[in-house]
């Protein structure tokens, strides 16, 4: 078959889950396979829709607008508590945030953050879009979601902050899902499918083993120290879709539909695994 389009979000937090295609021992089986472009979430499921990607790590939202799409089962960035990488930044407290500037780089997040001040806050406010540049955000408006690497990158000692995963957490009991690769209809068949579960499962694993290397290597490109950048891959970002992360995205999509924020979501359709794991890496591809 032809080589399969993945859409990749370029935040640290996909690292692991793409080490085998970067850099791991599967490297030179599975590049010649796939070809890889790095973008921001929301393009992700762009690429998607528009058939210009065949596999993408898509934002949960995207599921709910993009028909036909086949999940691949036991990865996705999620998180059991608090996550420190989506965050509700501001220079006053809660009660007084009327207007929030949207990163614009994922609907899930600007979709929880409604819920939230809806349903847990209890609390009007309006949102706008906006590129993730927080000075200017909290130029224009009395809060500002961001997401990914320039999350990390606020230093909360000089703003009031909300951990949107944690808030959620403390509303719902439940965890966030935050994204999990997603293959087009018609990208592969049955039996490709449950291959490419296979391959991403592996590229996760592996991934996860290599967290002190992937740290050094983003804390120098994020000008931020390796530890913190370790200790959030390891403590804050959950990377397997376990039936609790589906529990809390099955809540998320019943109550973004409620709200009106999304559509309503289609069952949750899964590739099948094949029992593979002796059978190489890329095997197939």
């Amino acid at each position: 078959m032809s080589r399969l389009r993945i859409s990749a979000i370029s935040y640290v937090n996909t690292a692991p889950l793409m080490w085998e295609f970067e850099q791991g021992p599967g490297y030179t089986k599975l590049r010649p396979a796939f070809e890889i472009d790095y973008t921001i979430p929301s393009r992700c499921a762009q690429m998607l829709a528009a058939a210009s990607a065949d596999i993408g790590i898509i934002p949960v939202a995207a599921y709910a607008s993009i028909p036909g799409l086949r999940i691949l089962p036991d990865v996705a960035i999620a998180s059991k508590g608090a996550v420190r990488s989506i965050l509700l930044v501001s220079k006053g407290p809660l009660d007084r945030i009327r207007t929030i500037a949207l990163d614009s780089s994922s609907r899930s997040s600007a979709a929880l953050i409604q819920i939230l001040f809806r349903k847990y806050w209890e609390q009007e406010a309006q949102f706008a879009p906006a590129e993730p540049d927080l000075a200017s955000m909290l130029a224009r408006y009395d809060a500002a979601l961001l997401i990914g690497d320039p999350a990390l990158r606020v230093d909360p000692s000089l703003y009031h902050t909300w951990d949107l995963a944690s808030e959620w957490r403390n509303f719902t009991s439940k965890p966030f899902v935050f994204a999990f690769w997603a293959v087009r209809a018609g990208a592969a068949s049955e039996e490709e499918l449950a291959r490419l579960a296979e391959i991403f499962c592996r590229s996760r694993d592996e991934g996860l083993k290599h967290i002190p290397e992937l740290s050094g290597d983003w804390a120098n490109r994020l000008a931020l120290p390796p530890e913190l950048i370790e200790g959030y891959l390891r403590e804050n970002i959950h990377y397997h879709l376990d039936n609790e992360n589906l529990e809390g995205m099955e809540l998320f999509f019943r109550l973004s539909a409620e709200l009106g924020l999304l559509p309503a979501a289609p069952e949750l359709r899964f590739a099948r695994e094949l029992e593979i794991r002796n059978s190489g890496l890329g095997n197939g591809f």
